[in-house]
């Protein structure tokens, strides 16, 4: 449902608020000083990370782009390049760390949806030879969000992890929204993770936590990492009161097939209005791309008639529209939003 002062907000899944139970667990959290290892909230919430996706080990970090920089810096070495799609987000949208703190540069695929096929990646590795930059490390998406929310299949994961495997790459999955393509494929997140020497995940996204993810995978890489979590000012203290949310958000994460179904919905509302401005078999999770040139209505305009009408939405340049679903906006939010179309529409 829309937020207690009657918004619905549609531009992300980072925008949910803590539930009153999320709250309650904050101010009864039992906390200890976590870079003692003595948070004993911490220390839960690290071991069901970990369980939830099949790894021995799991460190809390504030932020996915830090656990995404954790894995990087704990897999490679100054002056490698790690193989990933033109659109990471782990390239395009953490503004450099790669390169400013692990000397680590990119090389890219093209990457539609995320994907990178194997053939795509032999060739990648074949071209890093002796006058060239070693690629030492493959990183994967999943969901993709640039592409709209896209599910990287794990039948291609699977064939390209093999081949960076075989040419000896290490493997990270950004999974910052993982249990989104869980929900939309039935693959099981040990699944999709065990493709990979670690993986990421956010609970401050659709998991509706307010802050923090994990980083999964062995205990000599958690370990490593824990110790480059330090170094790039990580190591936090008595907080079990952010763990204990996140732990509610990881326990109820199946909830996220619920914002798949208003994505749809969405989707198809206005596909049944504006058929060329909703691709519908692109909308997989809980993204929705809308092509504004194909509406009626200028969109700098249409966000502004949104607003005042107590609806947000996000925009990805002056023509395209991105609505997100979560656990703060439901099918009466989307009713609200295609009914000012219509009425729009009317005048």
């Amino acid at each position: 449902m829309a937020f207690a002062d009657g918004t619905a907000d549609f531009r992300s899944d980072t925008v949910t608020r803590p539930t009153p139970e999320m709250r309650r667990a904050m101010a009864e959290a039992a906390v200890g000083d976590d870079v003692y290892g003595e948070d004993p909230t911490v220390n839960a919430l690290e071991e069901e990370s970990a369980a939830a996706v099949g790894k021995p080990a799991a460190v809390f970090v504030p932020t996915g782009s830090m656990g995404n920089q954790l894995a990087i810096g704990t897999l490679t070495r100054p002056g490698d390049e790690a193989l990933c799609v033109e659109a990471a987000h782990v390239r395009n949208y953490e503004v450099a760390a790669a390169a400013a703190v692990s000397g680590v540069q990119f090389r890219t695929l093209p990457g539609p949806g995320g994907q990178m096929t194997a053939e795509e990646v032999k060739t990648a590795i074949d071209q890093s030879h002796y006058h060239m930059p070693r690629i030492s490390l493959l990183v994967w998406e999943n969901t993709h969000n640039v592409s709209g929310g896209t599910v990287v299949p794990y039948d291609m994961m699977s064939a390209s992890s093999g081949v960076a495997r075989a040419g000896g790459l290490a493997v990270h999955i950004d999974g910052a929204r993982i249990f989104n393509a869980v929900a939309a494929t039935g693959t099981p997140a040990a699944d999709f993770a065990g493709l990979a020497d670690t993986i990421q995940f956010c609970f401050s996204k659709g998991l509706g936590a307010p802050v923090g993810s994990v980083l999964c995978g062995s205990e000599e890489a958690m370990a490593e990492a824990r110790y480059v979590r330090k170094r790039l000012g990580g190591g936090m203290r008595q907080v079990g009161v952010v763990a204990a949310p996140a732990r509610i958000a990881l326990r109820d994460r199946d909830r996220i097939a619920e914002d798949h179904r208003v994505a749809r919905l969405l989707a198809e509302g206005l596909s049944d209005r504006y058929p060329a401005a909703v691709d519908l078999a692109r909308v997989e999770t809980n993204m929705v791309i809308v092509d504004g040139s194909a509406l009626p209505f200028d969109v700098a305009e249409l966000v502004d008639r949104f607003h005042r009408r107590g609806i947000i939405i996000g925009t990805l340049g002056p023509d395209m529209i991105r609505l997100v679903t979560h656990r703060d906006v439901n099918a009466d939010d989307v009713a609200r939003l295609l009914a000012v179309l219509d009425e729009l529409e009317r005048h």
